[in-house]
């Protein structure tokens, strides 16, 4: 049965991460597996909710030495995690030292440090073994179970440093703003640094003064893998920030305007992944040079009788891809937008994502989305947009908004906010900024 190494091209005292209290070396992480996969119950599924991502890691391998499949919730909520654990009753949870997880049988990680015997063999792991499930974001409904091979993780993960022309003996850090639980942080922040010898930071900096600070602590070339949200905060601030070898982003749409700056910013090339839960990372482009996406290697987009479907030798079966694009000759593709985010206001269409980008290239607009509430007779059902953009009164984003689009979809009203309800990647479900809907409209006495 064809396997894979459990880790890249690593020497036993290279430093394969970096936590706050110092280093931790590839011969430290291989005994750090095996003795938390002697003391792992015996459970088909584990719920994996280390913070550190080296602590998730070391769980995340020792299942799998153990043959545990990881879920990987989407996101941290209380009611997620009992779903999730209704749905796998017979699953434990890998928690942080000295914490538990309120109604599920929880492990700490307590990792014991000292130095250890470099194996005499690094553990394989069949390319067919399931290792993880990854849920959809929800985002348009019921999140959905994904099964995610070592094969698929592997293959992506090559793929990608391919792509970007990572090599092993670089030795550039990776820092993510991204959660390692979610299917985008999992791939590029931990997946791509260990199959390719890379060293992997353990934290998840989230303000542009802490992504600032551990970058400074870093020698060497530096990685940043990150999302449309953080970059737009890293430049509206302006910080002054070390320099980055290169940045990875995805979870959301990047405008080329956000791109551009943030290449300026950081002295740097912005480079975007394209992937959903259901088929893992599909196509990578430098947002700057235009709108085509390009397949990774060994990923094919291919048209059946209804929809472009991907194709890869790791996947079970092809996956259509939920979002409407064009595919030229040469397998490069556009992206549209999703079916469900086309709008009709007499009888002109337009995407929810096109409009969303329109807003975003407006200057002081620092976040913002648009809103067709439902069609019913207690709701006001024409575009309405929630905008973050200190300084700026309504008025003036009107204004600026209409040398940008079609007058019929002019959000009304356009309400300011101090910040937009978003999750961990970045994110905004429907409904969520279905719930600011309501809350405006019943302020406005228009009622639920």
């Amino acid at each position: 049965m064809p396997d894979a190494l459990l880790i890249g091209p690593y020497r036993p005292d290279d430093v394969l991460a970096w936590e706050p209290d110092g280093p931790r070396t590839a011969r430290q992480f291989l005994s750090d597996v095996a003795q938390l996969a002697e003391s792992l119950p015996d459970r088909p599924t584990v719920l994996n909710l280390a913070t550190s991502r080296y602590e998730f890691l070391v769980g995340f391998a020792a299942a799998i030495l153990r043959c545990q499949l990881t879920l990987l919730p989407q996101s941290r909520a209380p009611q997620t995690l009992r779903r999730i654990a209704g749905d796998y009753p017979d699953s434990y949870g890998l928690a942080d030292r000295d914490e538990t997880i309120e109604g599920i049988e929880s492990v700490s990680i307590q990792l014991r440090g000292g130095q250890a015997p470099w194996p005499g063999e690094i553990p394989r792991v069949p390319l067919n073994q399931v290792v993880a499930v990854a849920f959809t974001s929800g985002s348009t409904g019921q999140p959905m179970p994904n099964m995610k091979t070592w094969g698929a993780l592997t293959a992506v993960a090559h793929a990608t440093g391919s792509r970007l022309g990572i090599k092993g003996g670089d030795r550039a850090a990776v820092v993510a703003t991204v959660p390692h639980q979610h299917m985008f942080g999992l791939e590029a922040s931990v997946m791509l640094p260990i199959m390719h010898g890379l060293v992997m930071h353990a934290g998840r900096p989230l303000f542009p003064a802490d992504i600032r600070s551990v970058l400074a602590d870093l020698t060497g070339q530096r990685i940043l893998v990150t999302t449309p949200l953080h970059l737009r905060a890293c430049v509206t601030e302006g910080v002054r920030f070390p320099p980055v070898a290169l940045i990875l982003s995805a979870t959301a749409p990047l405008s080329h305007s956000l791109a551009k700056e943030a290449e300026r910013h950081f002295h740097t090339e912005v480079h975007e992944i394209f992937g959903f839960a259901e088929a893992g990372s599909v196509a990578e482009r430098r947002t700057i040079d235009g709108d085509r996406w390009r397949p990774l290697d060994g990923v094919r987009v291919v048209q059946d009788q209804t929809s472009w479907m991907v194709h890869a030798e790791y996947l079970p079966a092809p996956v259509p891809v939920p979002d409407r694009i064009t595919v030229d000759a040469q397998g490069m593709f556009v992206i549209h937008g999703r079916e469900a985010d086309q709008v009709n206001v007499a009888g002109h269409r337009a995407s929810l994502g096109e409009l969303n980008q329109k807003l975003l290239e407006i200057d002081g607009v620092q976040d913002g989305v648009f809103f067709m509430p439902e069609e019913g007779a207690d709701l006001v059902t024409r575009l309405m947009a929630f905008v973050v953009a200190p300084g700026k009164t309504s008025e003036e984003i009107q204004r600026a908004l209409r040398t940008h689009i079609d007058p019929v979809f002019m959000p009304r009203p356009l309400i300011c906010l101090s910040s937009l309800p978003r999750n961990a990647t970045g994110k905004l479900s429907r409904e969520s900024v279905s719930e600011l809907a309501r809350q405006w409209l019943e302020g406005q006495g228009h009622g639920a």
